[in-house]
């Protein structure tokens, strides 16, 4: 099998395994008991805090932990939205959200009586920064955008994006779920910004919200005094540890890593140009993730291209793995302009620290066997 959907989740790291094995046996008692059992754990859950706030040149009460991404991204845009003054409802945002943000912020617009900008996104996936500075309004309380599209891959300007939220005195959440471990995040630029394990070689469903010191948040959950009364639940002391660990060893050579997975995909693509001429790279191929491919296969639509690849045993995937297996027309795509023959028949390849490149000629070599499969298919379509 070649795995190709790094974006989606990525494999669990040795050192992940490692730092969890101890937690999932000897050391079990909860964290919050006050007895020795407890204090062993206890002590891996503050550890794991001081070690990621450290790697994020944080403060570790700014270090809020939870399930992953879906989570963290809705404490985010729900707990900073609801907190503070009434009389600021204003949020500004996006379409090619990541849905864990867009569907919390529709929920404000539609159900609490929130008012949204939605801020144009140009076809190379990249924020009008002029929109914005013109969208703040003095009831404008949040503003919401992703440091890297999970689709395209596409950077965005965070620097000068704070810049504006800062001189305009708006909060800033941003989800830098993909971003971590593969390009540089710093936190100080935003007030909040969400965090998923997973993506980065750690454990599934953990993760965590940075939110800068002396911010107050609305919880989104309610049952417990944990994590300082923000995020109620005992804790998964293993997959803290696992996370922690995770953190510290993809970002030991994160520079030379991205580098080299950028190479790989390059590469990829030109091998994808010579089987597919008319397939098209979605996205700005400046300013974006090392690892990201997203490309259109004109006359081809993601769902049969998908099954296709499958069949050759190349795991990848038409935009976001939170669609329960639907395979429907990213949003992203169309939120960038982009038509809907594109949309659909857009594919996602994502590169990671496996990947090899003897992989990436025998995916391509995979695509020239699709290639001659659709080929009437595809002839049809540019004609």
């Amino acid at each position: 099998m070649i795995y190709l959907d790094y974006n989606a989740t990525t494999p669990l790291s040795d050192a992940a395994r490692e730092a969890m094995l101890p937690y999932m046996d000897r050391y079990f008692g909860n964290p919050s008991s006050v007895h020795a059992a407890g204090r062993e754990t206890r002590a891996a859950v503050d550890d794991a805090r001081d070690k990621i706030a450290a790697l994020l040149h944080a403060k570790p009460g700014e270090i809020i932990f939870n399930s992953g991404a879906t989570e963290s991204c809705n404490l985010g845009v729900l707990g900073l939205a609801r907190s503070g003054s009434s009389a600021h409802r204003h949020l500004i945002s996006n379409k090619a959200e990541h849905h864990a943000v867009l569907h919390a912020v529709e929920h404000l617009q539609d159900h609490e009586g929130f008012e949204v900008t939605w801020l144009h996104v140009s076809k190379a996936g990249m924020l009008d920064l002029d929109q914005l500075a013109d969208s703040i309004r003095s009831d404008t309380k949040l503003v919401t955008i992703m440091t890297a599209n999970n689709e395209t891959g596409v950077i965005q300007p965070m620097r000068e994006i704070s810049r504006i939220c800062r001189d305009r005195g708006v909060l800033l959440h941003s989800d830098m779920v993909q971003a971590f471990g593969k390009c540089d995040v710093d936190v100080s630029l935003v007030d909040a910004g969400s965090f998923a394990s997973h993506k980065f070689y750690g454990p599934k469903g953990t993760g965590f919200l940075f939110l800068r010191s002396g911010l107050p948040i609305q919880p989104i959950m309610f049952g417990g005094a944990h994590e300082n009364q923000r995020r109620p639940g005992t804790e998964n002391v293993a997959a803290l540890a696992g996370m922690a660990a995770a953190a510290q060893w993809v970002l030991s050579d994160v520079d030379e890593e991205s580098q080299r997975e950028a190479q790989l995909r390059d590469d990829f693509w030109k091998r994808i140009t010579n089987i597919f001429p008319d397939a098209q790279q979605n996205g700005d191929q400046t300013h974006r993730l090392g690892n990201t491919l997203n490309a259109s296969f004109i006359g081809v639509d993601s769902e049969t291209m998908l099954m296709a690849l499958d069949l050759e045993s190349v795991c990848a995937s038409s935009g976001s793995a939170c669609m329960v297996g639907s395979v429907r027309a990213s949003h992203v795509l169309l939120a960038m302009g982009l038509p809907m023959e594109s949309a659909r028949s857009a594919i996602r390849f994502s590169l990671g620290r496996r990947t090899t490149a003897e992989e990436i000629a025998t995916a391509a070599d995979a695509l020239g066997r699709i290639a001659e499969r659709t080929k009437d298919a595809r002839e049809y379509a540019v004609a």
